[in-house]
């Protein structure tokens, strides 16, 4: 058996000795102690792991270099584009009605649903073009 930590190598044969020393009835007790032991050491590890990648993004943020999210962007984003998208519809649909009648609403809907539409879509993996060979991104 090869272990990467041999803090709990040493532990484990200590514990295997133990037990061959005092023999079954404290078996329990052994590895419950051994399991505390190995909780412990995952614990500081896991710890050490999230601290360490909070900093880094932390870093990353102070120094600016936040990527945008890929496709359609953040909720921000996506919820203003709905909402100008809303807002401008308003006037929209009374030049349509008022230059062409209903005809001239139905036009504009359909250019204010195919405007969204596009701007959804973009969250879509297959919709993305592929750049290769670029190298700006992932």
């Amino acid at each position: 058996m090869e272990a990467r930590d041999p803090e709990l190598k040493r532990e484990l044969d200590a514990t295997l000795q133990a037990r061959g020393e005092l023999g079954p009835e404290y078996e329990s007790a052994l590895v419950d102690s051994f399991l505390e032991k190995v909780e412990r050491r995952l614990d500081g590890t896991l710890d050490r792991q999230v601290r360490r990648h909070f900093a880094e993004r932390q870093t990353a943020t102070a120094r600016g270099a936040t990527r945008p999210a890929k496709g359609g962007g953040g909720f921000g984003e996506r919820f203003g584009f709905g909402a100008v998208s809303l807002v401008l519809a308003v006037p929209l649909s009374a030049i349509g009605v008022a230059n062409a009648g209903i005809d001239g609403l139905v036009v504009a809907w359909l250019g204010i649903v195919g405007v969204n539409a596009v701007h959804a879509a973009r969250a879509w993996p297959w919709f993305r073009p592929r750049r290769e060979g670029s190298g700006w991104e992932d």
